[in-house]
This record gives C-alpha cells, sequence and structure tokens, in this order.
C-alpha cells in the first residue's frame, strides 16, 4: 500500500497538471485523516489504510473535476466551528470571518452596556455569520433571512449541530424584517456582489449557486435593496456591516451617501490589505 507522502506527492502532481493548487492535495489527506500537519509530518512515510486510500483517491478525483474541496468533504471551518456545506450554499471564505470579528467588536463598543442585542443577518447562506455572531455574542437576539429555502435547511442544521437558537426567516433580502415591524440595532450583509459579466474560477462557476454570487450589472443590486428598506428597520443608534468586493469602494460609497446622506460609513481593509468590509452607523 502507498505511504501518506506518496498518496499526497501523486496528488499534487494531478492538481498542477489542472490548475489547482498543489496545497489542495495535502489539505484534503489533513482533513480525511483528521490530522494536524505536525502529526501528519511525524507519520508520512507510513503506509496508508485502504479505507483512507480509497476515500483520498475517490474525493481526488472529484477535486481534479474541479469540485471544491468542501464540497467533496461536506464541510467547511469558519471561526474555529464546522459548519456542513453542500451545492445548496456558498462556501464560507476566510475574509468573512473578519467581517464577524469587526463586527463583534463593533457590538462591544457602541452595544456593551445593552442586556440585549437586536441582530439580523440577511442572506443567510449555510448561517455561518449569524451562527457565529450568536455562539460569540450570548446577548445576541439573532434573526436571519434566505430567499431559498434549501438554503434555509442547511443553515438549520448548522444552527442545531453548533447549538444556537436562530429566528430563521424566508424571504428576499430584507423584505422578511420589514414586514415582521422589526427595529435593528446591528444588521449584517454577504450579499451575491460579482458583477453579471466577470469571469470566475470553475469552481466556482460550475459547482457553487449562481443565486448566492451575482448582484448585477455592477453588482450592487442587493446592496440597494438593503439600503432601501433600511429606514424602516434600522433603531436610531445603530449600525449595518457588509462584505464587498475588493474594487467597489468609491461606488459603495456614493451609494451611501445618496440613500443616507453625511452618515459616518467606513470601508474597512481585509488581511490582504483590500478594501473588503463597509460599516454604516446611524445615531440620530
Amino acid at each position: 500500500m502507498p505511504t501518506y507522502r506518496e498518496l499526497v506527492r501523486n496528488a499534487e502532481k494531478a492538481c498542477a497538471e489542472k490548475g489547482i493548487p498543489e496545497s489542495t492535495a495535502l489539505l484534503y489527506m489533513l482533513e480525511l485523516s483528521e490530522k494536524e500537519r505536525y502529526d501528519y509530518y511525524m507519520c508520512n512515510e507510513e503506509e496508508a489504510d485502504s479505507e483512507l486510500e480509497k476515500a483520498f483517491l475517490e474525493g481526488i478525483a472529484r477535486i481534479l473535476n474541479h469540485e471544491p474541496m468542501n464540497y467533496v468533504l461536506g464541510y467547511s471551518w469558519f471561526y474555529g466551528y464546522r459548519f456542513v456545506v453542500d451545492d445548496r450554499v456558498l462556501i464560507p471564505r476566510p475574509e468573512t470571518e473578519e467581517l464577524v470579528a469587526n463586527v463583534l467588536a463593533d457590538m462591544d463598543e457602541i452595544f456593551g452596556d445593552k442586556d440585549e442585542i437586536v441582530c439580523a443577518d440577511v442572506g443567510t447562506g449555510s448561517g455561518a455569520i449569524a451562527i457565529t455572531l450568536a455562539k460569540e455574542e450570548p446577548k445576541l437576539r439573532m434573526s436571519a433571512s434566505d430567499i431559498s429555502t434549501d438554503a434555509l435547511e442547511v443553515a438549520k442544521k448548522n444552527a442545531e449541530n453548533i447549538g444556537v437558537n436562530i429566528n430563521w426567516m424566508q424571504g428576499d433580502m430584507a423584505q422578511p424584517f420589514v414586514d415582521a415591524g422589526m427595529k435593528l440595532d446591528v444588521l449584517v450583509c454577504n450579499p451575491p456582489y460579482i458583477k453579471n459579466d466577470e469571469v470566475l474560477e470553475e469552481s466556482v462557476k460550475d459547482y457553487e449557486p449562481h443565486v448566492a454570487l451575482f448582484g448585477g450589472e455592477d453588482g450592487l443590486y442587493f446592496y440597494r435593496k438593503v439600503f432601501e428598506a433600511a429606514p424602516k428597520i434600522m433603531n436610531p443608534t445603530s449600525f449595518m456591516a457588509f462584505e464587498m468586493g475588493w474594487d467597489q469602494k468609491e461606488i459603495m460609497l456614493k451609494e451611501v451617501k445618496k440613500y443616507f446622506g453625511d452618515v459616518k460609513a467606513e470601508v474597512l481593509k481585509d488581511i490582504n490589505g483590500k478594501d473588503r468590509m463597509l460599516f454604516v452607523y446611524f445615531n440620530n
């Protein structure tokens, strides 16, 4: 039987030939074998058992067809929590973890003396943002919406697995909160923001749900829908937080000014120095 090292080396070569990052092979092996890197390097000359070899080769064959590794695994890690993912939802991205961290920091600063913080996640998908915020901040009364009943099924399963209570609402963007007459302290949203004509990687284009990717000709269609709803649902002292495309800063700030006037708005950079988060603050 081949060793761990041989299996990974062969898969790395195959990935390189398909234009897939070679690191995918090792990452997949680490997840399948439930090993940390240091464990793996201690035993990578050992023979892999036949069951692991079979699972690894079958999974790599799917990955070589550009299926995202997280769909092959059936889960993705986000903020230290394990989320079920499949082709009904987008795979949570690392930059969204930064959005969550910044939201938690602002909650502490703005609402530190409140006993309860009312928060909504618009377009929740897998539930990664809503569930993580609820898990990390016990004072939250958390609601989350999605237009897709399939996505909500995945999100509900994740909430059950991770152990949080969320008020799930089915509908288009912020409309369920408008219809319910809710008033929010915090609104978080990672909407579809890819321009309709943007060229995507095969793994994204062919496997991830398009309804969760594309945001119209300029990528801002869904932001405008939330901006239109905001006056009906945001409390006088409140804030909204969005993930955004790295090249949308100027047009996004113009839209904020158009809808809300001279409110405080900030665009934050991610760990790679790209403009990826928009925060809008209301304090009337």
